[in-house]
């Protein structure tokens, strides 16, 4: 069973903006990457491919002491690319599921802990949800408007998994 943190960019890739997750999750794991030393992917799993949801996403934050998920929302009520932060603790409730035996976050989360899944605390999930509007049309790239927003976004993201991987890394030697 996997352990430590994990940043995990939820999205369909050939659905436009519903993408944002994925692309945003692989910047961030670039920037990391790049600055290397105690800023870097040490103590991070990165997965930047998801397009699971519900119960699917208990598998991969199962044994996790710290998770950042990094997905797409349409609330309707800010402008595309606005960047939405709380954590499972405050997640929302989604209205449309994709079908009647699917669950949302919050439910899976719920269930996932009643069945004995070892899954991190609300409060240790995460979760950054970039506006869009409805992802209706496929496409493989992002709207031109959320493609430069991208990388101003990955760095509002990357303070938050430093954040994570220093709650999540062992003290050093001789403490």
């Amino acid at each position: 069973m996997p352990t430590g943190a994990l940043l995990l960019g939820l999205g369909n890739p050939i659905l436009g903006d519903d993408a944002i997750g994925l692309r945003l999750a692989a910047l961030v794991a670039e920037r990391l990457a790049a600055s290397g030393g105690g800023g870097g992917l040490d103590g991070l799993e990165v997965i930047d491919d998801c397009s699971a949801g519900g119960l699917e996403l208990l598998e991969p934050l199962a044994g996790r002491t710290r998770v950042v998920l990094v997905d797409a929302i349409v609330t309707g009520c800010a402008p595309p690319g606005t960047l939405h932060r709380f954590t499972a603790a405050a997640l929302p409730r989604t209205r449309r599921l994709a079908g009647p035996h699917d669950a949302d976050l919050a439910t899976a989360l719920a269930l996932g802990r009643r069945l004995g899944l070892d899954l991190p605390a609300d409060e240790a999930i995460a979760i950054f949800a970039v506006e869009i509007e409805p992802a209706c049309e496929f496409g493989a790239t992002l709207s031109p408007d959320l493609e430069r927003a991208a990388p101003a976004l990955a760095e509002e993201i990357v303070g938050e998994v430093r954040a994570a991987l220093a709650a999540t890394s062992p003290p050093p030697a001789g403490r």
